[in-house]
């Protein structure tokens, strides 16, 4: 299989494997430090885990010189991960606002709504801006329960949280913006250029995670 030929689908999937790196590395370090947590440790290393997972495939995805038929049928695995990715992650947020026993509960059911997206992209191919809704309503929903916890003190890193979503909230938007583009000794489109960002939510995260996790859960 070659490489394709397009500079900045080649800039998408360095930056998607080096993602994918750095996902697999907060998830190691965060199995370091949560050992006295564990529930919550193993919530956002799945999490962790699965974001490292869709930036593997998506390295695949651009990275390749495919047939159409096939570029699609590698798509639809990465529409699973990231379904579930939303899933787990909104899973974490209510363990940091409600507590440990609402998030177990709860759990089972936002897997349920993770897969019933795939589900939906199975059957509507071009049904994409449904997970655009689901992953914009996630990512407000923990942003604003982050808002509440930190301005109660209720837990360490909160406000880092906050800036960490935030951020991959931007990241989101830059994604959207399909004309965005830049070059620095490379060339990146938006895609590129989300990554990057969303690598600085990753970042903001793990700081926040590591404030909770060494303080109180």
């Amino acid at each position: 299989m070659e490489f394709i030929n397009s500079l900045t689908e080649q800039t998408t999937a360095v930056t998607d494997a080096i993602l994918a790196v750095l996902s697999m590395a907060a998830a190691l370090y965060l199995y370091r430090i949560g050992q006295q947590f564990r529930w919550k440790t193993i919530l956002w290393i799945f999490t962790f885990g699965l974001l490292a997972l869709a930036g593997i495939q998506g390295a695949i995805a651009h990275g390749f010189q495919m047939s159409m038929e096939l570029n699609t049928l590698l798509w639809y695995p990465l529409y699973l991960t990231l379904g579930l990715l939303v899933a787990l992650f909104s899973v974490a947020a209510i363990y940091d606002i409600w507590g440990k026993e609402i998030a177990r509960k709860v759990l089972p059911i936002m897997v349920a709504i993770g897969a019933g997206f795939f589900v939906i992209i199975l059957i509507w191919p071009d049904s994409f801006l449904i997970f655009i809704i689901y992953e914009a309503v996630a990512m407000l929903f923990a942003l604003a329960g982050y808002i509440w916890v930190a301005f109660r003190g209720h837990l360490k890193g909160a406000w880092w949280m906050v800036a960490g979503i935030s951020v991959n909230i931007l990241a989101a938007g830059v994604q959207a913006g399909e004309s965005l583009s830049f070059t620095f000794i490379w060339s990146f489109d938006h895609n590129g250029l989300y990554h990057f960002i969303q690598m600085l939510a990753i970042v903001l995260l793990v700081t926040g995670l590591k404030k909770a996790l060494l303080s109180r859960a």
